[in-house]
């Protein structure tokens, strides 16, 4: 009932041993809390939240327009609905140095188990856009540097992305990875990689763990978690797949009410009312309510 049984402590202790077990830990994109409730319903590791669904979530494209209170609201709000530890995007930590500290803490403060912070110049864009700049190399471990300085939680997983493989290649990239390792990074998302040879470069590259960003329409193949889990990566990511695919429902039932004027075609796709309520623990609601308020008022 209400909120996470969990602390946020130990969240981050429970990433911190699992990523040491040697198996791939999946963690889809949450558009939501509810959603969150979900993915850890169906047995997943942990949860993700993107910038990207958070932009759109606000009707907003992916070009570094939301702000760090923004991003730890919602963090915030996922974070403490579920058992799972969340891994939540960070963009560029919204600023110098400095701002990346307070974006460390005051997503320490939502409850977040791990953030990653990438080096694209700041406002950044997609990922999987082209177009996109990089800072300079120090620059980058600056931020890093900041970000481990920052926290307070040693469990707080920092994770340092790296856009530099679609400006200036994969060797690049690996020089970029590995430098931000000795900055204090704890894990390395290699943005845009082409294919499995690529994960295994950086693999080999760096000796912390490794996530693989499986988002659809983008430059990477679709691979699957043992496909990933064979070259080595440690973590996987589906930032926007729920979001997607809920947009992608809901715009079909709209046009089939426009044709129809009735959704009755629809009932098999949807959630079922007693999914949701269960979903929701009703049961637990009403059993607290029973036990709390069972008193009878005197006539």
């Amino acid at each position: 009932m209400l909120y996470a049984q969990s602390t946020a402590a130990a969240k981050r202790q429970a990433l911190r041993e699992r990523l040491a077990e040697n198996r791939i830990l999946r963690m889809p994109g949450a558009f939501n809390p509810l959603s969150a409730r979900l993915i850890e319903q169906r047995g997943f590791d942990g949860v993700y939240v993107s910038g990207a669904v958070l932009s759109a979530d606000l009707g907003l494209p992916d070009i570094g327009l939301t702000t760090l209170t923004e991003v730890a609201g919602r963090s915030a709000q996922i974070a403490r609905t579920t058992e799972l530890p969340v891994l939540v995007d960070a963009d560029t930590g919204f600023g110098e140095p400095m701002n990346v500290a307070r974006s460390v803490q005051e997503l320490e403060n939502a409850g977040v188990a791990a953030l990653h912070i990438e080096d694209q110049v700041n406002p950044k864009r997609c990922g999987h856009l082209d177009g996109k700049q990089v800072v300079d190399e120090q620059t980058a471990l600056k931020r890093i540097r900041a970000a481990v300085e920052a926290r307070r939680d040693e469990n707080l997983l920092i994770m340092a992305r790296t856009d530099v493989r679609a400006v200036e290649g994969l060797a690049a990239a690996a020089d970029r990875a590995r430098a931000l390792v000795d900055a204090g990074a704890d894990a390395i998302f290699p943005e845009a990689m082409r294919d499995l040879d690529e994960f295994a470069a950086i693999r080999k590259a760096v000796d912390v763990p490794v996530l693989a960003n499986m988002t659809e329409f983008g430059k990477s193949e679709l691979f699957t978690v043992a496909q990933l889990q064979d070259v080595g990566v440690n973590m996987v990511i589906w930032p926007v797949s729920l979001l997607r695919l809920a947009m992608g429902a809901a715009g079909r039932a709209l046009d089939e009410l426009t044709a129809t004027g009735s959704l009755e075609s629809q009932l098999g796709r949807m959630q079922h009312r007693a999914d949701l309520y269960d979903l929701l623990d009703y049961e637990g609601y009403g059993k607290f309510d029973g036990d709390i308020f069972n008193f009878t008022v005197a006539r």
